[in-house]
């Protein structure tokens, strides 16, 4: 080994599930201290090849040299000892347990524990302060909101001496202002010698935060790149193969008759905190409504009851001209029936059954339509056929209508959701963080899938806490801010920093 050696290289490494060539004859170099980005559409193989550094999965061809020296990587303990560490996509925490006991889980009995927990805990603290990682190890990980959850997994790693840090989308659930801080991480870690994997399908990141970035297509390694020499839309077109369209084209909306109004809403939960306070909306046909604001200020309570799934404490609730909040139709069964359509911001708690299949999933809620059953039961023939619509039209990969919805990446998974919703044809459609986890030739896809709804005279509520979606997505813009709507703007006259300051709940933000 020289001090050239790179931290990490692979050699013509493939990867067979059954019939399917999940990583294609991938060759790959990253250097010491540096964070290389690794991009590519959903299913491109990104997330199957670290797992086979990490050594979830072993490679059925080919080499993986970690400083230069062949090293053979066929679990994560051998991972491990070789200096890597991997932060998944969703965490791999106990959430019953405290932060201590979670970095040390699986290592108590090692040499590094053998002073007991006190040296633990003086270990997490250099660590916390060597790096800007800042927890509180005595905290229950369950009581933590997402972004330090987070830091947890990254303190895990470091704890077990990882040289080389893999982070696996690690954006898709973090507030802009989470993903600065973690950002900030990654140069300190950088700056330390460090070396860090960024998988990521946001171009946006790759261009603030990386040095070198490689692209994969359909399980092959496309494109090395420095990234000083390329940009968006060249790093867009190598992802998927043809020109992307980075902005949303569309013409002036034509708004009509408003469709679904709050008139003073307020919501407490059950601990009598307020969530949401004297809320006033209309959502029009013909026009795209945007919902800003950073995570956690009232978006979702919001979408939850336009979406019949909560009832407020105070207001009114008009759909089609009609009161309906008291009535015994409100309910996300009978807003269905009656026109509405809901894309959920989560969409493994609330917009899929992981354990059904796809076809099962795509008719989740409409189930009861006469289109989907034969006498007494389900027609699956017909569920499968109509699924199968929506895989294709869709681009759901892979293309089988049988497979489990766990087996499908997230952002396949959302698809899943935005078709079955969507080819609903409803009069209404709530939308919540509607590309979280997508891909960019799929965001693409989805955005013009909207324009289209609108264009048709559809009423359009999108929340996002992407700031950029929402303004060139929406028509017209509401930010939200402790429960509150503090302003509300044409897109036309929106800008980020406008926006930004009425996130921060700085209502004159509109003048700025």
């Amino acid at each position: 080994m020289t001090t050239s050696s790179p931290a990490l290289e692979l050699r013509r490494v493939n990867k067979w599930f059954g019939a399917v060539h999940a990583n294609k004859d991938i060759s790959l170099s990253v250097g010491r201290g540096t964070i290389h980005g690794i991009i590519g559409e959903n299913g491109a193989g990104k997330s199957t090849l670290m797992s086979i550094v990490y050594g979830f999965y072993q490679a059925d061809e080919g080499e993986i040299l970690v400083n230069g020296s062949p090293y053979q990587i066929d679990n994560p303990q051998a991972s491990i000892a070789a200096g890597i560490g991997m932060v998944h996509q969703h965490f791999m925490l106990v959430d019953t347990f405290t932060v201590l006991e979670n970095i040390i889980l699986g290592v108590e009995g090692s040499a590094r524990l053998a002073g007991g927990l006190e040296h633990a805990r003086a270990e997490l603290a250099r660590l916390e302060k060597e790096y800007s990682l800042e927890v509180d190890v005595d905290a229950v990980v369950g009581d933590l909101p997402v972004g330090i959850r987070q830091r947890v997994e990254i303190l895990k790693a470091l704890y077990r001496g990882a040289e080389i840090l893999i982070l696996d989308e690690p954006t898709g659930v973090l507030t802009p202002q989470e993903a600065d801080h973690l950002f900030r991480i990654l140069n300190t870690l950088r700056e330390q010698g460090k070396t860090v994997i960024l998988i990521t399908h946001k171009l946006r990141e790759i261009m603030a935060i990386t040095d070198n970035v490689s692209v994969m297509r359909r399980g092959e390694m496309v494109a090395h790149v420095a990234t000083k020499d390329t940009d968006r839309e060249k790093l867009a077109e190598l992802m998927v193969g043809r020109s992307v369209l980075l902005r949303v084209e569309k013409d002036d909306a034509q708004p009509a008759e408003t469709v679904m109004s709050m008139r003073h809403v307020r919501y407490l939960d059950r601990d009598g905190v307020s969530r949401l306070k004297d809320i006033n909306l209309d959502i029009k046909a013909g026009e795209i409504l945007g919902i800003a604001g950073v995570s956690g200020n009232g978006q979702s309570e919001l979408m939850e009851i336009l979406g019949g799934t909560l009832r407020p404490s105070e207001g009114q609730i008009i759909y089609k001209g009609e009161d309906i909040t008291n009535s015994a139709n409100f309910n996300a069964r009978d807003l269905r029936k009656i026109g509405l359509g809901h894309v959920p911001e989560d969409r493994h708690r609330s917009g899929l059954v992981l354990s059904f299949s796809a076809y099962e999933n795509t008719i989740l809620g409409y189930h009861d339509r006469p289109e989907y059953n034969k006498g007494t039961t389900l027609d699956n023939s017909s569920m499968i056929a109509h699924c199968e619509k929506h895989i294709e039209k869709f681009d759901v990969r892979p293309t089988d209508p049988t497979l489990k919805a766990s087996g499908f990446s997230g952002g396949n998974q959302q698809k899943l959701v935005l078709a079955r919703e969507m080819e609903q044809d409803p009069d209404i459609l709530l939308v919540g963080q509607p590309t979280r986890g997508v891909d960019i030739g799929a965001i693409e896809f989805i955005h013009q899938q909207l324009i289209q709804m609108r264009d048709a005279g559809k009423a359009i509520l999108v929340v996002s806490v992407e700031i950029d979606e929402v303004m060139s997505l929406a028509d017209r813009i509401a930010v939200m801010f402790d429960g509150a709507i503090v302003g509300e703007l044409d897109a036309k006259d929106a800008t980020e920093t406008k926006l930004g300051l009425m996130m921060a709940g700085v209502k004159e933000g509109v003048e700025a």
